[in-house]
């Protein structure tokens, strides 16, 4: 009689166990209201709402399960840098990304010899 009692306890006792919150894998942040807001209003206050947002983000990647800087991260951030002209570090944060993520190598590729390309025409003229 004990027995039968005691193991709708252990399965109620197991299956409690199993009802914690998963961890989400990347941290973003306010990265995405401050995408949000960009959209709607393209001004340069929120690109750099939206910099700062995505450079925040990746400094508090090291305090999240992953330790991992959310996919899209680094590139987002190399387009910013190319729209502020500093192709140097755009280059360098889709570097970042195609390494963290080599999926988007081929994309990263394109990228960022489009971004040379462009670099090279601006310095001929």
């Amino acid at each position: 009689m004990l027995m039968k009692a005691a193991l709708p306890l252990a399965a109620i006792a197991l299956l409690s166990g199993c009802a914690t919150k998963p961890q989400a894998l990347y941290n973003y942040g306010t990265y995405s209201e401050s995408y949000y807001a960009y959209k709607q209003d393209t001004s340069a206050e929120n690109l750099l709402a939206m910099q700062q947002a995505i450079l925040t983000a990746i400094e508090n990647a090291n305090d999240s399960v992953s330790k991992r800087v959310a996919p899209g991260m680094y590139a987002n951030l190399g387009y910013i840098y190319f729209k502020q002209g500093d192709t140097k570090q755009a280059v360098h944060y889709f570097e970042m990304e195609k390494g963290l993520y080599p999926e988007s190598a081929h994309f990263m590729d394109r990228v960022i010899e489009k971004v040379r390309k462009a670099e090279a025409k601006g310095a001929k003229s």
